[in-house]
């Protein structure tokens, strides 16, 4: 069955599949092997500096002929420089979230290149729409990390009611039946995070990825003590002790500071970043400083005493370790298996 939606055809891909941005996960490995079999791949930037950003971007232009993107949160200092990067190397799909994108939404038009924001209301769907966005990746409760308050299956239809651009669901799938609903409900293709970390060309740690291999649905937390913002985390010891009570203020800036050493941001970005989102957002911004650090070593090194694993609820779904064409194989077979149940039920 061919699987054709306004998504497909916006971006010029195979499949309706996409692979989120992931912190330290979504990298260019990852996301051209995505690319590869059919889907869109999704490269995480944020954290990286500009030299870096670009050498990813670069790394998976060898890896694969077909349209990738990149993800960004234009809320972190230094995402301008980042955008900059994305916009000179002219990527085929940007993805922005926490910010007003309307200048980078007309900057990625003059090459052609097209953008996403992430949102996860109405009202950040209609503003982004305004902006100038191509199509919106709605991202509901079940979601790893910030996902919204309202689940997936309510979001979605909620926002498809008040516009018109192609949307992406994220939140809860695991599987390609999760297409079907999807479409359904007014979405025109899947975003999955958890279900791609978990393939042989993520770089997410083996004994993370063996932890998520045990983990049940319902083996998450969702708080907002760990980076200051609503976020979803795997429940583990350390999990729970930080969804506990939040950073001190002091402390959240202390290790925001240390995270922009490392990363080479200077003050005058942290001042811009200050004077364009305000301060209550700069605050936001020390908070996930703070938990960078926990993040990484959850990821990259397996160390869950230490580190903080984001997760989804739909890791309770995940019990292999296929690679991207594996899966992405899978994931049409699950979603025209799918579809054919809904036909069957219905003639």
């Amino acid at each position: 069955m061919s699987w054709k939606t306004p998504i497909t055809e916006l971006f010029g891909i195979q499949y309706p599949f996409i692979c989120s941005g992931m912190t330290y996960v979504s990298n260019a490995q990852l996301a051209a092997a995505v690319s590869e079999a059919g889907g869109l791949g999704l490269i995480q930037i944020g954290h990286l500096t500009p030299d870096q950003a670009r050498a990813e971007i670069r790394l998976a232009r060898s890896l694969t002929t077909k349209p990738f993107g990149v993800g960004l949160a234009l809320l972190m200092p230094g995402s301008r420089e980042n955008a900059e990067v994305a916009l000179e190397e002219q990527v085929p799909v940007i993805n922005y979230s926490l910010g007003k994108g309307d200048w980078l939404c007309q900057r990625a038009k003059h090459y052609g290149g097209k953008t996403i924001a992430t949102v996860i209301t109405a009202k950040h769907a209609q503003a982004a729409e305004r902006d100038g966005a191509d199509a919106l990746i709605v991202t509901g409760h079940e979601a790893a990390a910030h996902g919204g308050e309202v689940t997936t299956l309510v979001l979605l239809p909620a926002i498809r009611a008040v516009t018109q651009l192609p949307l992406i669901a994220a939140g809860g799938f695991a599987q390609g039946s999760g297409l079907v609903v999807t479409l359904a409900l007014g979405g025109d293709a899947v975003a999955m995070g958890t279900r791609w970390a978990m393939t042989t060309e993520s770089p997410l740690h083996a004994k993370t990825q063996a932890m998520v291999l045990d983990k049940a649905v319902e083996e998450t937390l969702y708080t907002r003590n760990f980076d200051g913002m609503p976020c979803r985390i795997m429940k583990t010891p350390t999990g729970i002790e930080v969804s506990r009570k939040p950073l001190t203020l002091w402390r959240a800036v202390w290790q925001s500071l240390l995270l922009m050493r490392q990363q080479g941001t200077s003050l005058k970005q942290v001042w811009s970043s200050w004077r364009e989102h305000g301060f209550a957002n700069t605050l936001k911004l020390s908070y996930f400083g703070a938990a960078v650090e926990r993040i990484r070593l959850a990821i990259l090194e397996g160390d869950q005493v230490r580190g903080v694993q984001l997760i989804g609820q739909s890791q309770g779904l995940i019990n292999d370790i296929p690679s991207c064409a594996e899966l992405m194989q899978r994931l049409v077979q699950e979603a025209n298996a799918g579809q054919q149940r809904v036909q069957g039920a219905t003639s």
